[in-house]
């Protein structure tokens, strides 16, 4: 199931012969999942054939989770006065680990 983005993501791609760049804004959708593996993220940009464009990402996760931990670690780069970015950051954290914590206390991992 895909939502709209709510905001702005910049997607490059790097190969020694190619560099591929692309914008997913608000026209865009989105969808992100945790699978038994790690963590998917999909971002769709509709349109006519020059303008369309998907990102599909799976990261494991090990992975997933040392990204939690950098972000952390750099959460200071985040301006003090960006109470928007900070709050909706914080409240999105908070939700993740109210999910994890209630399939925690459940053992059996279902949905």
């Amino acid at each position: 199931m895909t939502r709209p983005v709510p905001d702005r993501a910049e997607i490059a791609l790097e190969y020694p012969d190619k560099f591929f760049v692309g914008t997913f804004e608000r026209s865009s959708r989105f969808e992100a999942h945790l699978d038994p593996n790690g963590f998917t993220l999909i971002l769709e940009r509709p349109g006519d054939e020059a303008t369309r464009k998907s990102v599909h990402m799976h990261i494991n996760f090990g992975l997933f989770a040392s990204i939690l931990s950098d972000l952390a670690a750099s959460v200071s780069r985040v301006p003090n006065d960006d109470i928007l970015h900070r709050d909706q950051l914080a409240r999105a954290v908070a939700e993740l680990h109210r999910a994890l914590a209630k399939e925690e206390v459940r053992g059996d991992g279902a949905s």
